[in-house]
């Protein structure tokens, strides 16, 4: 999970996403004009609807932000795992819950925003929120998960890849 900002002329929104990282599909995402927790919250809640997992593994790289609107997150529902740390590069690592995430930055989500930026976001200026929530909906829903091929996948969409691969998604 990983939240960015998008300037408009109206003013910056921000966009919270969580992938799932066996098949890169963007499972859960929300779009707001505010950091507060509900933008985390409404992400990872679209996230556990959507793939309905028997457990749930938030990793992050925010500063304290996050890892305050994750106490609250799990406060709030019951998540059965949850992990957030810092970069290494930013200090002593700061777990949530005692059980050790991943070691590496979350690139899957960093390579999302990365294709999103230069896909979509560089290619124009974006007068107003609405426009720009509409625009990134679409390159969500319509284009990255069920059409854009990634090379970690064998280039091959998310969604086909989880078609594909039914017995390593369950497992996983």
């Amino acid at each position: 999970m990983d939240i960015t900002q998008q300037r408009t002329s109206e003013g910056g929104d921000y966009c919270a996403a969580v992938l799932d990282v066996f098949s890169r599909r963007c499972v859960g995402w929300s779009i707001a004009d505010h950091l507060r927790t509900e933008l985390f919250v409404d992400a990872i809640d679209m996230a556990r609807w959507r793939s309905k997992p028997v457990s749930t593994i938030v990793h992050s790289v925010r500063e304290a932000q996050t890892v305050r609107e994750a106490q609250t997150v799990r406060e709030a529902q019951s998540v059965h795992f949850l992990a957030i740390r810092h970069p290494i590069a930013r200090g002593r690592p700061v777990w949530i819950d005692r059980k050790v995430a991943s070691s590496c930055e979350n690139p899957p989500v960093t390579s999302f925003f990365g294709a999103r930026q230069i896909e979509l976001l560089d290619r124009r200026t974006w007068a107003i929120r609405a426009e720009l929530a509409t625009a990134i909906f679409e390159w969500i829903e319509a284009y990255y998960n069920p059409r854009r091929r990634h090379s970690a996948l064998g280039y091959v969409d998310p969604m086909d890849y989880e078609t594909l691969q039914p017995k390593a998604a369950t497992a996983a």
